[in-house]
Order: C-alpha cells, then structure tokens, then sequence
C-alpha cells in the first residue's frame, strides 16, 4: 500500500489515505474529494488533474511523457514538482507521496 498525503494549495489542510497498487492518483483523489476535476479522462487534452508531487519516494516515480510535459505547460503554478494526476498509476514500490493541490486550473479543452 501507497500512503498519499493530499494537501490543499495552502498546505492549511491535508488528507492521509492508504493506495492499493494499480490504482491512478486522479481516481484515488477524485474518491477522496480533492478538487481535481480530470475533464479530459486522462487523454492529456486539459491540465485540470495538475498537482505538485514531492514526498519520500517521489523519485520512484516514472518521469513525465513528452506530452505530459507539454500539457503541464498550460497549468496554473507549474513547476519542477508538476505532474497530471491521470498520468500517475501507483506501483507497489512507491511508499509514500505528499499530492499538493494546485492554486487554480486551466482547462485547455475549452479553448
């Protein structure tokens, strides 16, 4: 099991919750009632599943596509850090991440 800790844009609130393996970061969040919207359903059309990835095993992490990194161009407070949630599938080598929530989101698919 993957323990996430989902914290908001201002880190003033956060959420521990235990992953199984296989398991999208997107669904995983959605189920707990992040605000992340995923409008496109992981097609990497908008970056409304934008989020800031660090923890202990962030770097156990597989690095983002090309077109991932293009549609992280578009979301709002990018950074190093940055990843779409719907490209992140948990493996059971990953033991913990800390999910910080963006300050704001830019739908690119309805443009």
């Amino acid at each position: 099991m993957t323990q996430i800790r989902f914290l908001s844009s201002d880190a003033a609130r956060e959420l521990i919750v235990e992953a199984p393996a296989g398991i999208r970061l997107l669904e995983l969040a959605q189920a707990h009632g992040q605000p992340l919207e995923g409008t496109c359903e992981g097609a990497m059309a908008c970056s409304t599943c934008h989020v800031l990835i660090s923890g202990a095993d962030a770097a156990r992490l597989p690095p983002p596509s090309d077109e991932e990194e293009d549609m992280l161009d578009f979301a709002v407070g990018a950074s190093r850090a940055s990843r779409l949630s719907c490209q992140i599938v948990l493996t059971a080598d990953i033991g913990q991440l800390d999910v910080r929530m963006p300050p704001g989101s830019v739908d690119m698919s309805r443009r």
